[in-house]
C-alpha cells in the first residue's frame, strides 16, 4: 500500500485490502475501548435543556490516568517529563492541570471516540462494498477524523511499546522472533498512513 494521495475537491483516498481493513477496524475498536464508552445521552426527542446545560458544563477528572497509553492520549497540559520545574513550579503545573483537564478531558474523550467510529463506519462500508479490497475515499472532515485517530493509534502503541524518539530507529531493525515485531509493524504501518494523510492535507 502506497498510502493516502488527494482527491480532486478536498478529501483523499487510499487502497485497502482485506487484511488491511481488518487490522485498522480492529486497532480503532480496540482504541474505542480504550477511550470509554462515554456517558452521553442517547440520541431522540424530548431532551431537557436544563440537562443538556448540566451536560454542558459538568467537570471530568482531575488526575491523570494510570493507563500509560491513556496517559499518552490525555496528558498533563502543564509540566510534564523533560522540563525541570522547582518544587513550587511542580506544584503550580499540578494544580493548572488538574484544573484544565477537569474542563477539557470529557471533551476530548467524546472527540476520539466520535472520530474513531467515523473510522470504523467508514471501514464497515468498504467491507458491505464486497471484493478482495477498495479504494476509501474520505472529504475533507473525514480526512481529519482518520488523521485523529491514526494519531491517538500511533501514541496508544508507542505507549504500550515504551518508544522513546531515540529508539525510534531501532524499530526497524528488531529480529522476527522478538514477541513485539507485530505491535511495531502496525506502529510503523500506521506512522506511514499518517504522514501520507499529513501530505494530502497541506495546502
Amino acid at each position: 500500500m502506497t498510502g493516502f494521495e488527494a482527491v480532486p475537491g478536498g478529501g483523499a483516498a487510499v487502497a485497502l485490502d482485506e487484511v488491511e481493513i481488518s487490522i485498522l477496524r480492529s486497532l480503532a475498536v480496540q482504541l474505542l475501548e480504550l477511550v470509554g464508552p462515554g456517558d452521553e445521552p442517547a440520541d431522540g426527542g424530548g431532551h431537557d435543556p436544563l440537562e443538556a446545560l448540566d451536560a454542558m458544563f459538568a467537570e471530568g477528572p482531575t488526575e491523570p490516568p494510570s493507563d500509560p497509553a491513556l496517559a499518552r492520549l490525555f496528558p498533563d497540559a502543564y509540566g510534564g517529563p523533560g522540563r525541570k520545574l522547582s518544587a513550587r513550579e511542580e506544584e503550580e503545573a499540578r494544580t493548572y492541570s488538574a484544573e484544565f483537564r477537569r474542563y477539557t478531558e470529557s471533551d476530548l474523550r467524546t472527540r476520539k471516540r466520535e472520530d474513531a467510529l467515523a473510522v470504523v463506519r467508514s471501514l464497515d462500508e468498504l467491507t458491505a462494498a464486497g471484493g478482495p479490497g477498495a479504494v476509501l475515499q474520505v472529504d475533507a472532515d473525514g480526512a481529519r477524523r482518520w488523521l485523529g485517530t491514526l494519531n491517538d493509534l500511533r501514541l496508544a502503541i508507542g505507549a504500550r511499546l515504551e518508544v522513546t524518539e531515540d529508539e525510534s530507529d531501532e524499530l526497524y531493525q528488531l529480529p522476527d522472533s522478538d514477541p513485539r515485531k507485530p505491535m511495531v509493524m502496525a506502529y510503523l504501518w500506521l506512522g506511514g498512513l499518517q504522514e501520507s494523510l499529513v501530505e494530502t492535507l497541506l495546502p
